[in-house]
């Protein structure tokens, strides 16, 4: 506007000029056109001048030395993880931006009585109701427990706890049948601890030690607050119970492997093979009418059926009653969310604070009506161009993987031709589902809130085996659009990115491409190569477990993942505490072939030209950094340490060093030999 004053203020001055003019009176003097207002100025990045935060930079470290402290030191040391976080990174500023928006849409609601996402998100917020009723709510299943009397009713008891959403002795559900991805079926697996892995029982490296010990405290009280005497000995026997589960149940390593858990047994089968537990009335009282079923330990299975045959009838009630008031800590007193907050919380992950009940309701009502809350979320949050230009990079990740493929000088000629087969059909799920699930039939009260969370588990329970004998629901997520997270899906052959994630720093239209790439680029290419690692390659072009490549083909493949194995084996986030890199592969895998795919893709888009330098950055650096800026992330150690057992991805920083296995991240860096990252040139692993 400033600018348009100023011309038309020049036209007058010469109108006032013109007056002089010797022209007839009669002839009205020309009128200066004014000039065309000034475009305005292009949208800018949200992050820095080209969608990079330069100021969290460490420019006193080598990008050779420590590539993830050279992208990310400054942020790393100058930002506190908050007190209600185990850590803190890029994933959680995107996670609480989602959270703080779900709970404005939930305010307007809250006050209708006739809005079921306002009923539960009001019955959680009230805060004084819930302590006014204590354990009443709970107190019917906590005696249906107490009221086990014989062996013969623990598997109705079981079954009873899995549909009240209590994870006992085995957990599954109804899922696609690996080996026939248009059947569903049912799937058992083994479960029965307390702790999140087998190892926090059975090694003795001193911080599991305490760990033990912590676990062995909360058992008590948790018992003493469920009003149980004699709580102290009683816990006991429960931490002996389970340790004896522990010793017998499967690794990760064996527990991830697609093929070693593909055991399809009838449940005559089963019985035979597990005694020690009634699996017909188990699943009858579950309301499950199957002949057969896939048990993904079946020797896991047959010992923990016989540890539960031997157990005394009060470890079983006992184990029961615990694992019930942790389930549903979150909405009984005061008293029961503090205490599970302090072991799984505070004592495992180091967090010292709960989140403030607003944002623990967000995230209730967001868990149990999840489709309601995603439907006005998206309505507000996901613009159709979002969703245009990631089906633009989607489009462009496959074509560029597709070339990689035609290149692969390991993969037989015949196998080829069948990956690219895999990878025309590959369904790229962007935003928000297709369909929504109807909650019509949840009953919400805003004066029960823990009655509210058992229909919740119930209705999902329901809905889930409610799928066996029907087709596929090709159309349901595992991922909700708030969730800023990706995932691929091997029985779908699906790639999935929810609305949350396609923002800053992972994607930003006014970004400059390199920059989107190596975030959100990376990304997709990762989603998209899970479908071909060591248990995505497992799966064919319909989603089945099929051995479709030829035995060199395996053999390579073995051959260049084990290098990766002993790459990231190597790496020591703590000290003693090392990466799994067996147990991590799959995902190491993923960030190796998605992000050379998403360099190729990126450098596609440029035509054979050079990318314009930014900022004295060149497009390969902008590249490399947009994607270590993605995993800034800092830990508290209790959550890094549980993280390296129970967590198949590497730490934040080892992801981001996966750099040194691509030869054009050396020249763009000028990494040298005798750096911390450099690799040789025949020690850079090269899969995809």
């Amino acid at each position: 506007m400033v600018r348009l004053i100023v011309v038309l203020a020049a036209g007058t001055a010469l109108v006032g000029c013109a007056g002089q003019s010797t022209m007839p009176a009669e002839v009205a003097p020309p009128v200066a056109e004014a000039a065309p207002p000034a475009p305005p100025p292009a949208p800018k990045a949200q992050i820095g001048s080209y969608g990079f935060d330069g100021a969290g930079m460490d420019p006193s470290v080598k990008p050779g030395d420590d590539f993830y402290q050279f992208a990310n030191g400054t942020w790393a040391k100058n930002t506190a993880i908050p007190a209600d976080k185990s850590n803190y990174g890029s994933f959680n500023v995107l996670q609480d931006l989602s959270q703080q928006r779900v709970r404005e849409l939930l305010d307007a609601t809250k006050d209708d009585p006739n809005s079921k996402i306002g009923v539960a998100y009001s019955s959680f917020l009230d805060e004084a109701a819930v302590e006014a009723k204590g354990l009443a709510p709970i107190e019917p299943w906590l005696n249906e427990i107490r009221a086990l009397k014989s062996r013969d009713g623990y598997a109705t008891l079981s079954a009873h706890a899995a549909r009240n959403g209590v994870t006992g002795l085995f957990g599954g559900g109804v899922a696609q049948d690996d080996r026939n991805s248009e059947a569903y079926i049912v799937g058992l697996g083994q479960a029965g601890l307390g702790m999140p892995d087998r190892d926090m029982y059975l090694l003795n490296e001193p911080n599991l030690v305490a760990l033990r010990t912590a676990y062995l405290d909360h058992l008590t009280k948790t018992l003493a607050l469920a009003g149980e005497a004699n709580p102290a000995a009683r816990a006991k026997a429960v931490l002996a119970f389970e340790t004896a589960i522990a010793k017998v149940s499967w690794t990760r390593e064996d527990s991830s492997d697609a093929t070693k858990t593909y055991n399809k047994l009838t449940v005559a089968q089963l019985a035979k093979r597990a005694p020690g537990f009634d699996w017909v009335t188990y699943l009858r009282a579950g309301g499950v009418d199957v002949t057969e079923l896939l048990v993904a330990q079946p020797s896991a299975f047959t010992a923990i059926a016989a540890l539960a045959h031997k157990a005394p009838l009060a470890v079983l009630r006992d184990q029961l009653i615990i694992r019930s008031l942790d389930t549903y800590s979150d909405v009984l007193p005061k008293a029961v969310t503090d205490e599970s907050f302090a072991f799984y919380s505070t004592k495992l992950n180091g967090t010292p604070e709960n989140q403030p009940r607003w944002k623990r309701a967000v995230d209730f009502t967001t868990n149990t009506l999840t489709d309601e809350v995603s439907k006005i979320y998206v309505e507000k949050y996901f613009p159709p161009e979002s969703k245009a230009a990631m089906n633009e990079l989607v489009g462009n990740l496959i074509a560029a993987m597709g070339r990689r493929i035609d290149n692969l000088e390991w993969m037989a000629p015949e196998t080829k031709v069948k990956a690219k087969a895999k990878l025309a059909v590959f369904k790229s799920r962007v935003g928000y589902p297709d369909e929504w699930h109807d909650y019509s039939d949840m009953a919400m009260a805003r004066d029960d809130l823990f009655g509210n969370a058992l229909r919740a588990n119930q209705w999902a329970y329901q809905w889930n085996i409610g799928k066996l004998g029907k087709p596929i629901y090709r159309w349901e997520w595992g991922l909700d659009p708030m969730t800023v997270n990706a995932q691929a899906n091997f029985g779908l052959v699906a790639i999935t990115f929810p609305a949350a994630i396609l923002q800053p720093p992972f994607f930003d239209p006014n970004a400059d491409p390199a920059m989107n790439y190596g975030g959100i680029g990376a990304v997709i290419g990762h989603e998209m190569s899970h479908h071909f690692d060591d248990q995505g390659s497992k799966y064919d072009a319909k989603g089945n477990l099929s051995d479709w490549w030829t035995p060199a083909d395996v053999a390579n493949f073995k051959r260049l993942s084990e290098a990766l194995v002993k790459e990231y084996d190597a790496y020591e986030p703590l000290p003693g505490a090392h990466v799994k890199g067996e147990f991590t592969l799959g995902e190491n895998i993923g960030d190796l072939a998605g992000l050379q795919t998403a360099y190729d893709a990126y450098h596609a888009t440029l035509g054979g030209k050079e990318a314009p330098v930014i900022d004295g950055m060149t497009g390969d650096q902008r590249f490399y950094l947009g994607w270590a800026q993605v995993w800034r992330r800092n830990y508290r150690e209790a959550n890094l340490r549980s993280r390296l057992l129970t967590d198949p991805h590497a730490p934040s920083a080892q992801r981001t060093w996966i750099v040194r296995n691509f030869d054009a991240w050396y020249p763009a860096f000028g990494v040298q030999a005798g750096q911390k990252l450099y690799l040789a040139p025949a020690n850079r692993v090269r899969i995809w």
